[in-house]
């Protein structure tokens, strides 16, 4: 009979659904006993905790709170929510809490160089990257990337002048709304966003920027670094604010070049800095590990 009965258990437990992975974020003022509270409430619906991270940031008092946790599938998401939105509202928590591989909209927009474009549409249909591209929006024709492959991906040209840029940006803003967009990437999108248009986006447009040290404003900043010898160059992608390329810092990289490089080279090398760094700030928005802590941000890792 014991053999038997060890015999059926491994056959009784094939049979049981696969629980459903969730995922909670949490951002608040921190006060003694959070983090048990929010794990008591989650395990009061039978949660089980299988990753978690926390800080506290001393200089803001906030506290940031990213929880992986598996939920039978018996229990409703939506119920979670209702329990858990006392202890939110009591705690002035700012939170979200839905399934762990659940696929965030994104529109994409992108100027004329299209290498970070390029590649995150690699990244995302090899399932790197867990998004829904819903649209790419350019200031140059869609003949421009006439050997990207955009798939079933709508494609939006809205030139910009001095003239029209008031009203291009009503029409950006229009087609997040339209078509959902939980996040805005600025893909080498060369045009700077309007304190409106910023302030519209504010914590979900990220931008990537060429980033050196020193740093080199203007045209041809990879000349200028050239110019001046540079023996490193990097990338910095960011939250986009009203002041320029100074936002909430996500992800950065650099590489070491030397005399022998050229400005060729330079461009070059910068071009998968970019790519690299844009995908991983991306990645981090994406998953719920990136946080935003007034002029800085709270990112944990893979």
């Amino acid at each position: 009979m014991a053999s038997e009965l060890e015999t059926a258990a491994p056959d009784i437990a094939a049979q049981l659904p696969e629980p459903q992975i969730c995922r909670l974020t949490v951002s608040c003022p921190n006060k003694p006993g959070i983090v048990a509270s929010i794990t008591t409430a989650l395990f009061g619906h039978g949660a089980d905790v299988r990753e978690a991270h926390h800080y506290c940031d001393s200089e803001t008092g906030r506290l940031f709170v990213r929880i992986t946790f598996s939920l039978s599938r018996a229990v409703e998401l939506d119920t979670v929510r209702a329990d858990f939105t006392p202890l939110a509202e009591s705690r002035r928590m700012t939170w979200a809490l839905g399934p762990a591989d659940e696929r965030k909209k994104v529109l994409i927009l992108v100027s004329r160089f299209d290498h970070c474009l390029v590649d995150l549409l690699y990244r995302w249909r090899i399932g790197e990257l867990a998004m829904e591209p819903v649209g790419i929006l350019s200031n140059h024709p869609r003949e421009t990337f006439a050997d990207t492959d955009f798939g079933e991906i709508p494609f939006h040209f809205l030139p910009v002048t001095k003239s029209n840029k008031a009203v291009q940006e009503a029409r950006i803003k229009a087609l997040v709304t339209d078509t959902g967009a939980d996040l805005v990437i600025l893909a080498r999108y060369m045009q700077i966003l309007s304190d409106d248009l910023a302030a519209h986006l504010s914590g979900r447009c990220i931008n990537i920027h060429h980033s050196f040290l020193p740093g080199f404003k203007g045209a041809k900043p990879y000349h200028q670094a050239h110019s001046r010898g540079v023996k490193l160059i990097g990338a910095t992608a960011h939250y986009v604010t009203a002041d320029l390329d100074e936002g909430p810092i996500i992800e950065q990289d650099v590489e070491r070049v030397s005399h022998q490089d050229t400005p060729a080279d330079l461009i070059r090398k910068g071009r998968d800095i970019e790519r690299r760094v844009l995908a991983r700030a991306v990645s981090f928005h994406l998953n719920g590990r990136a946080f935003l802590n007034g002029a800085t941000t709270v990112v944990f890792g893979d």
